[in-house]
């Protein structure tokens, strides 16, 4: 942080500020490993008048790539500090840091204006060039050619052009000469546009189902959208009838094929819709234990039916395993937005987010948020939408998404051993056992004995408590242990009530153990030289036999003698 405020303060982008306003700074990783700096400008961001000029369409800019075969794609590098805050709303702008108060001379990352902004500037300085061979998106840059001679002119025009402007590009984000690229979430490739494979990779990648469980869950999935697909019973019959309890679990290459002809129509068409900017978007989210999935949707215009433009899926890390289960959501939410940015930023009309999760209606206006929450809903920011709470059981798409990486049960650990193998260990025995079956020799016990139990005589039976109650193996436990203990080795008719009345008789027990009776209360309103007498009660007895002492109280002295 100290690096990021003295190099910008030697640039001039930033200057000590006296400012009333003053947002948290913090800073975040990006994907190469590099720190972003992030402003908390949500306060300010909420009483700004917003900027309306309009981000392109790509369904009608794709159209100019009709015939083309060259494409270079450029991604411009820090272009938003080329932009002048406006003199006097510096202040506006102030943050604070642990070595000070500072604001911004040029226009930061995080304001809710700032992409239309840039997206005015770079349209002016290459407003010639537009709808000719150029396509801009913010940062994002699209030249298309039809001969390879065109394409090193144009190109050459539009770096010259961002040169004159200070606007410089990263060299390791460009794709130079190409004839296909991934451009905003399309393939685009010799003058046609294709849905990026990567969005519903998520399903081609589906995992062969392990069990019955897994495969009931694709096919839970897969029952969303059966009414889109012409003769889905007789496509997924091989699929459905292995769920019979009647049959093995068997995966044979009928129900392979199965599968993967299922997989193909759920990512073509009709069931696949192509993003449409104008139409409101429905993203729905979930998480598992070791997963997030999402659904980006849409209605159509020609059945009125929700149909998929996307899916995603990814397992997570296991940090994010850690997660408390509303962070987990709010993950899910974020990466969806992070994944399909391109067109819900784009989106003309504010989209729906679905979550299971109830109190994530709140996050938005919460003024409460950890650091990784707050990163998140900074990021929030830049989106139009309002999240809705679905039930689970409506929220079965992204759910089933969400546990594909979930294994059906986690195996039980084999113990090992501490010994080694041969080793024996004897058998416990007790030694009143041998006198018990001695004593049944000349006494044995009645019909009604259990025949895995011995029956003790009357005349041991006080020693094989004892030996249950008061041994070392047995540690003064209460009467249902004591019973339990003695009851696997031996029986007579009156175990229950003599282990009952041994246990509550123990003077060991009465003295170290926490008893459940009420305590008697003081007396109250005794005038002074009044006493109370009482008896503490028999808890063992002395050497000369006694069981009782008598105890007197001076109420109003608080004085004791016993």
């Amino acid at each position: 942080m100290e690096d990021y405020i003295n190099d910008s303060l030697a640039a001039g982008k930033i200057h000590p500020s006296s400012s009333p306003a003053g947002a948290g700074f913090f800073f975040v990783e990006k994907k190469d490993g590099s720190l972003r700096p992030c402003i908390d400008y949500r306060g300010l961001n909420d009483i700004t008048i917003k900027n309306r000029y309009p981000l392109p369409l790509l369904s009608s800019e794709f159209e100019l790539l009709q015939g083309s075969t060259i494409l270079t794609k450029l991604d411009l590098r820090n272009a938003y500090h080329l932009v002048r805050v406006r003199e006097g709303d510096e202040w506006k702008t102030a943050f604070n840091t642990p070595t000070g108060h500072y604001e911004y001379l040029v226009m930061p990352f995080g304001l809710t204006n700032a992409p239309a902004v840039f997206e005015a500037l770079v349209n002016d300085i290459l407003r010639d060039m537009l709808n000719k061979f150029v396509f801009v998106y913010l940062d994002d840059i699209l030249i298309f050619s039809k001969t390879q001679s065109e394409h090193v002119h144009h190109v050459q025009s539009v770096l010259r052009r961002l040169l004159e402007n200070s606007l410089y590009v990263k060299v390791e984000k460009c794709e130079f000469h190409v004839r296909t690229t991934s451009f905003l979430g399309f393939i685009v490739a010799e003058g046609r546009i294709q849905m990026d494979p990567a969005m519903v990779s998520a399903v081609s990648s589906w995992p062969i189902p392990e069990s019955c469980k897994k495969l009931q869950q694709f096919l839970g999935f897969a029952n969303f959208y059966r009414r889109f697909i012409r003769g889905y019973s007789a496509v997924a019959a091989p699929l459905t009838s292995l769920t019979s309890t009647k049959r093995p679990f068997e995966w044979t290459p009928a129900v392979d094929r199965a599968s993967l002809s299922l997989k193909a129509r759920f990512t073509s068409a009709p069931i696949l819709q192509m993003p449409d900017e104008e139409r409101q978007f429905v993203v729905e989210v979930d998480a598992s234990d070791v997963g997030v999935g999402a659904v980006l949707s849409q209605r159509s215009a020609e059945d009125g039916k929700m149909h998929p433009c996307a899916f995603f899926s990814r397992r997570l890390s296991p940090t994010e395993c850690n997660y408390d289960i509303g962070n987990r959501e709010l993950l899910a939410v974020k990466l969806a937005l992070e994944e399909w940015r391109h067109w819900l930023e784009r989106s003309k009309l504010p989209f729906l987010v679905w979550t299971d999760h109830k109190n994530l209606q709140y996050i938005q206006a919460a003024k409460r948020l950890n650091s990784r929450q707050k990163r998140w809903s900074l990021f929030f920011t830049r989106f139009n939408f309002t999240l809705s709470y679905r039930p689970g059981s409506c929220n079965t798409k992204p759910d089933a998404l969400s546990r594909i990486y979930q294994k059906d049960e986690t195996p039980a650990e084999v113990p090992t051993s501490i010994l080694p193998s041969p080793c024996v260990v004897a058998s416990l025995t007790w030694d009143v056992e041998e006198q018990v079956r001695e004593a049944i020799l000349t006494q044995p016990g009645p019909c009604t004995c259990p025949p895995d139990s011995l029956f003790v005589p009357e005349t041991l039976r006080s020693q094989v408590i004892q030996w249950g109650h008061d041994s070392r193996l047995a540690c003064h436990p209460g009467v249902t242990r004591t019973i339990h203990l003695i009851s696997q080795r031996f029986w007579w008719p009156s175990l229950r009530r003599d282990v009952y009345d041994f246990v509550k008789a123990c003077p060991t027990c009465n003295q170290n153990k926490t008893s459940l009776t009420s305590l008697t209360s003081t007396a109250t309103g005794l005038s002074p030289f009044q006493c109370v007498y009482g008896y503490q009660p028999p808890l063992f007895a002395s050497q000369e036999g006694n069981v009782t002492c008598p105890s007197a109280l001076a109420y109003a002295r608080r004085c004791r003698r016993t």
